[in-house]
């Protein structure tokens, strides 16, 4: 099914939504082909609007394999599990959601095409009633005093009725998702769907010449009897950014940044990336078109568009260039001195086959790992072991790079709180040699000052503020670094930070 299509049934299950027809709109996204994490989630909320929880449950598992990084999906699935008195396994998505808040007070999900705020505040408040539900009253009250730094003015008597009730060792109502709140397609491309008359309306104009009975569309006639000789050159649209080409091949977008064009579209190309893929402008919109579905075009030169236009329709077009995951490509900064703009990341992440989670380690270097999910620490050591040539009795793993009780992971470690931390098939760990302290991540000893702030755009990104100290993980390409700071760990352009020298100078 191509996205156009996807985009259209989408549209038209959310306003059977809105006109109350949940039954017929549950009936459009299920006919969907390969639907994407948004439309997952919205399945799922039909379905917890009819009760139907195991199907709603799936839906969510649908959701958040798509997309590791959406807590809202987290917290639906949590608040069905609670539904099906599952606790262990609700507390756990309550978990996963308040981590992806990444210690913000709420996300904002109207960017995204859904009108819904998830708190920070109500995540620990459901976190704590399933720690009620499991007997854990003073696990509960420790949640919803930390609930009480994130919480806004208008949830204050929300956390504090339920502070009172575990006082007194009383259950407390779920902090419930909005029914028929649902994801919705993007509205620009929604507008695209709608057919457009770009000739407009024939109108009758009266004729130049004295008594002529014509009706209809008025001859040509000279307005000036001293006219010019030669047609006028056509003007240069001097206000368009970038340079002009042709489309020559029809191209489906995969992703939501990049942009749908068909043969004979003219674009501007504002910048064209070393993976073969550009940032173009078309109608008032920008997108990623790959460059070599792309001919130049000189405005000026009618013969080469008439070269252009003469390709058979019929010719394939060429290999669509590989995509780097979570990219955009953005204006660039003339300052030497501002930050420059993100360009593809050029790093390919490992696709996990099916069954199978990619287990990242940290060592004194990186590498990755394939297992089953769900396996015993005894099999996991055994892989890494085996993929170092060491002895699994010398290894130490840690959920992250400070290695300490609490981020141990050994024989008596419950599984299922590392294999929960899985997103989308992926889990990161570090690797610690105990008998040889001086292996340990020779690329720890590297540190970084930042001189710029940097804001994540994606949930694999690392942000920081000016002057941060980052500690340096890998280098992901000439552009692009993996670090660690405040305890997050992600990517970040390397122009954005310098490396400081073993007497703490700036190099």
């Amino acid at each position: 099914m191509s996205f156009v299509d996807t985009l259209r049934q989408w549209d038209e299950a959310v306003t059977c939504v809105e006109k109350g027809d949940s039954a017929e709109a549950l009936r459009i996204f299920l006919s969907i082909e390969e639907p994407n994490s948004k439309i997952c989630f919205d399945i799922g909320c039909l379905h917890v609007l009819d009760e139907d929880l195991d199907k709603a449950e799936k839906a969510f598992d649908c959701s958040i394999s798509k997309d590791g990084h959406l807590a809202v999906a987290f917290f639906q699935r949590g608040n069905t599990f609670y539904k099906k008195k599952r606790y262990e396994e609700s507390l756990a998505d309550f978990k996963q959601a308040f981590k992806a808040l990444r210690g913000n007070q709420l996300i904002d999900y109207k960017a995204l095409g859904l009108r819904y705020k998830l708190y920070a505040c109500e995540v620990l408040h459901n976190m704590a009633l399933a720690e009620v539900q499991m007997g854990l009253w003073e696990q509960a009250q420790e949640n919803l005093v930390k609930a009480l730094d994130y919480k806004t003015e208008s949830k204050l008597n929300l956390i504090d009725k339920a502070l009172q009730s575990t006082l007194k060792q009383n259950i407390f109502k779920l902090v419930d998702f909005p029914p028929k709140v649902l994801f919705t397609p993007n509205k620009n491309y929604v507008a695209e769907l709608e057919k457009k008359d770009y000739l407009g309306k024939a109108k009758v104009v009266a004729s130049v010449i004295p008594q002529d009975e014509f009706s209809g569309f008025a001859p040509l006639q000279p307005q000036v009897e001293d006219g010019p000789t030669h047609p006028k050159e056509p003007e240069v649209l001097r206000a368009l950014e970038g340079a002009p080409h042709t489309v020559l091949y029809e191209f489906v977008p995969e992703t939501s940044d990049e942009l749908a064009v068909v043969p004979g579209n003219i674009v501007f190309v504002l910048q064209k990336g070393s993976d073969n893929w550009a940032s173009v402008v078309f109608n008032e919109r920008r997108g990623l078109v790959p460059y070599n579905y792309l001919e130049p075009l000189d405005i000026l030169d009618s013969k080469k568009k008439k070269q252009g236009a003469s390709r058979s329709p019929s010719q394939e077009p060429p290999t669509r260039p590989e995509r780097k995951q979570g990219t955009k490509v953005e204006k660039e900064t003339s300052k030497r001195d501002a930050p420059v703009k993100r360009t593809a990341v050029s790093h390919t992440p490992v696709k996990p086959a099916e069954n199978t989670c990619i287990v990242k380690v940290y060592y004194t270097f990186n590498f990755a790992v394939s297992v089953t999910p769900g396996s015993s620490y005894s099999s996991l050591m055994e892989v890494i072991s085996k993929k170092l040539n060491v002895s699994s009795s010398t290894l130490t793993l840690s959920s992250n790079a400070e290695l300490n009780q609490e981020s141990e992971i050994n024989g008596d470690t419950e599984m299922e709180s590392v294999w929960s931390r899985a997103g989308s098939g992926r889990v990161a760990l570090w690797c610690f040699n105990t008998k040889n302290s001086d292996s340990i991540k020779p690329e720890s000893e590297i540190s970084l000052v930042a001189l710029h702030s940097y804001e994540s755009s994606s949930p694999e990104d690392l942000t920081f503020q000016q002057g941060d100290t980052i500690m340096l993980l890998c280098r992901v390409n000439q552009d692009w670094l993996e670090g660690q700071c405040h305890g997050q760990t992600g990517i970040f352009p390397a122009s954005f930070v310098e490396e400081v020298s073993k007497n703490g100078q700036v190099e």
